[in-house]
């Protein structure tokens, strides 16, 4: 028989409703929470860079017996490997994007090689004009269009220089905005790390503050490349590149000075990057992209490099047509030849030519009344047959001229002056063994006739050997500035005139490793005179010259004009060169004609339609020149329109290099960012499922709520 039915106590029965009622709480409110999320997902489906919600649900028990569902955290869809690759492509975007920018500014400055203006075409035009005026020597106004034509060209010349410069101030402005905008950034992604992580702690919802973090984040990857990891307490470090610390335990400042009205020999500040805790240093060696790189490149590498290509070209224009000039003169001859400030002693200068030159004074009609015949050779010198030295040169010149005519020479400048103002006074050297020195005749060496004149030294092939006097001053200073490869500056670095007077004596001041520059590069002097550079292997080191108190006597000139030290001075060239004002207020003076030094005595040894210093004016651009190295470009020897073509060639790749990476890492940006927006976005159709699948729990739930309550209400009337 059986026995009695066992019934549970009430307080059993209670717990388990209680049991069954919270676990279906949990279950609503899982469900509450998912939904909530759901919700805010599809209400941003079109807002950009909303990042995707995720309510993480994970089973909750006690004491080893399931007791419902909890949400452990809600979190952001956030894929670190996509959201590194979108951070660089950004940072990429920011530096191509202004390089393009600006290049393209430069490249509009020189004009469109094929159209008829800008600086190219006008040098095509110059030397035209001047073969045009061959056949046409008497003619007033096609000399005055030849002129006109030269004078444009270094006219444009000095409004390109500015705009080059324009466009640097225009990058250095943009850099300390870049700054600004850096630091205010940096300051409100650490506020968000402190909101972040008191969220974490208090167990609140972070996903707000985070997402506002990551569009800040984006905001400064493309001003510079940064790399970000997760804190443990929740927010983010950011870093440079190279792991520079910028945010997450405080963030890092960066300091910038800009310059006031930029030049090409102006001296930029670095930026300095301080980090959370004080630790200083400079900002470029950190850098590797984004839109303070590209302008920074720009200002201080591209854009340099193409005012010193720009003026070495105008200097080489200048130094070829000065050379035809020089070779010729005027009809009637000039009275007094005043040249250009060689930059040494009349002694140094004269050190090193070779060959024969001759000096002639013509009178009215065009006949030579005076002459002496200047020979070089072996170091040693004859003027008429007579004996002289570098040093008494003037004495015996002027003795052998018999007083038709006197020569002088005050602060690097030699003149020589005819005694009669109805004389002329012509330099021409010897047909078939022409007097020369690095290249240049005697008349252009020391730019007699120049056709062009230069408001400081353009050239810097000085003649100036290892024994030559320098001509400074025993502890007058020159300052140098080193950078790296990437910019950075690495030091400064003051030297000292030594007592020794010699180039020898210079030079080793100058390389000597402890008070000089020995540690990162050595200066040598070339066969032609010329003082450049070289760093120390794989170092890429490169300097300019931030200050220097030397004068050199007699010429008045500091070492950094004298020999063209550092970029910035070489660049300076360009807006520097004009026609001689006298020939330009009269077109007569310009020289068409050649001396005849075979005429018979008392004849004339000039004529008025000669055009043969036309002709060779109008050639000058065909015939072959050393140019320097400037810019990225090496050294070369080739035709002024040669090397037209090739600078217009290399101006123009650039800029569509520079507009190539825009593009390029614009695409790769677009790119990133899609594949970044199709893992973290919203899914509309993934959305409304879970909609759906949660409304579904919500329901679930709330019955079994329903039912546990009616169960309370069956055993509360059981009571």
């Amino acid at each position: 028989m059986a026995g009695p039915a066992q019934v549970l106590p009430i307080g059993v029965l209670r717990m388990s409703l209680n049991l069954i009622m919270n676990t279906a709480s949990s279950g609503l409110m899982a469900a509450q929470t998912q939904l909530r999320v759901v919700s805010d997902n599809v209400s941003n489906v079109n807002t950009p860079g909303y990042v995707r919600k995720i309510a993480d649900q994970v089973a909750y028990s006690s004491n080893g017996i399931g007791a419902g569902v909890d949400v452990a955290r809600v979190r952001l869809a956030t894929d670190r490997f996509l959201q590194a690759a979108s951070l660089k492509a950004e940072a990429d975007a920011g530096r191509y994007g202004v390089q393009s920018e600006l290049y393209d500014r430069i490249q509009a400055l020189l004009g469109d090689p094929g159209g008829s203006g800008g600086l190219l075409n006008k040098v095509n035009g110059l030397f035209s004009a001047f073969s045009t005026l061959s056949d046409n020597a008497i003619s007033g106004p096609y000399r005055q269009q030849a002129l006109s034509q030269t004078q444009a060209l270094f006219d444009e010349a000095t409004r390109i220089s500015t705009q080059i410069q324009a466009v640097r101030e225009d990058a250095d402005a943009r850099i300390s905005t870049g700054v600004a905008r850096a630091n205010d950034l940096l300051g409100q992604i650490e506020a968000l790390n402190v909101e972040i992580s008191r969220a974490a702690v208090a167990g609140g919802d972070t996903t707000g503050a985070e997402s506002a973090q990551a569009a800040l984040i984006d905001q400064l990857s493309a001003i510079m490349d940064v790399r970000v990891s997760v804190r443990p307490v929740g927010g983010v470090q950011v870093r440079t590149g190279t792991g520079m610390l910028l945010a997450g335990d405080g963030h890092a400042t960066l300091d910038y000075n800009r310059a006031g009205a930029v030049n090409a020999e102006s001296a930029f500040d670095e930026i300095w990057l301080t980090e959370p805790y004080g630790v200083k240093r400079p900002l470029l060696d950190h850098l590797g992209s984004g839109e303070l790189r590209g302008l920074i490149d720009l200002r201080d590498k591209e854009a340099p490099a193409a005012s010193q290509r720009l003026a070495e070209l105008v200097t080489r224009i200048s130094d070829e047509l000065n050379r035809a000039h020089n070779a010729s003169t005027s009809v009637p001859a000039p009275s007094v030849l005043t040249g250009r400030n060689v930059g040494t002693s009349l002694e140094a200068a004269l050190t090193g030519f070779s060959g024969t030159t001759n000096v002639a004074v013509t009178n009215a009609a065009g006949a030579i009344t005076a002459r002496a015949e200047v020979v070089f050779s072996g170091g040693s010198m004859t003027i008429n047959g007579a004996a002289a030295t570098p040093a008494n040169f003037l004495s015996v010149l002027n003795a052998q001229l018999g007083g038709a005519a006197t020569a002088s020479f005050n602060n690097g400048v030699l003149s020589i002056q005819a005694t009669s103002s109805a004389n002329g006074v012509v330099i021409a050297d010897d047909a078939t063994s022409p007097a020369s020195k690095n290249g240049r005749g005697f008349s252009h060496y020391f730019g007699l006739n120049d056709l062009v004149r230069s408001d400081r030294p353009a050239t810097y092939d000085t003649g100036l050997t290892a024994g030559s006097a320098h001509g400074f001053t025993a502890g007058e200073t020159l300052t140098f500035r080193f950078a790296g490869a990437s910019g950075a500056r690495l030091r400064d670095i003051t030297v000292q005139v030594p007592a020794g007077a010699t180039m020898a004596d210079l030079i080793t001041a100058l390389n000597d490793p402890m008070t000089g520059v020995g540690r990162l590069g050595s200066f040598a002097l070339d066969p032609q005179g010329r003082l450049g550079f070289t760093s120390i292997s794989g170092q890429g080191t490169t300097y300019s010259v931030i200050g220097d108190t030397t004068t050199q006597v007699p010429s008045g000139v500091s070492m950094t004009e004298l020999f063209g030290l550092g970029g910035g001075v070489r660049a300076s060239r360009l807006d520097g060169f004009s026609v001689r004002s006298d020939i330009l207020a009269q077109p007569n003076r310009l020289a068409l004609a050649r001396l005849d030094l075979n005429a018979a005595p008392g004849t004339p040894a000039l004529s008025v339609g000669d055009g043969r210093g036309a002709l060779n004016l109008g050639k000058a651009g065909e015939v072959s020149a050393t140019f320097e190295a400037a810019g990225a470009v090496g050294a070369s020897s080739m035709s002024i329109t040669r090397y037209v073509s090739e600078l217009a060639g290399d101006v123009g790749g650039r800029a569509a290099a520079a507009q190539s990476r825009a593009e390029a890492a614009a695409a790769v940006r677009t790119e990133a960012r899609q594949r970044q927006a199709s893992q973290e976005g919203v899914n509309l159709d993934e959305e409304l499922v879970s909609l759906t699948t949660y409304q579904q729990a919500f329901n679930a739930s709330a019955r079994m709520i329903q039912a546990a309550k009616d169960l309370y209400d069956t055993l509360l009337n059981m009571i």
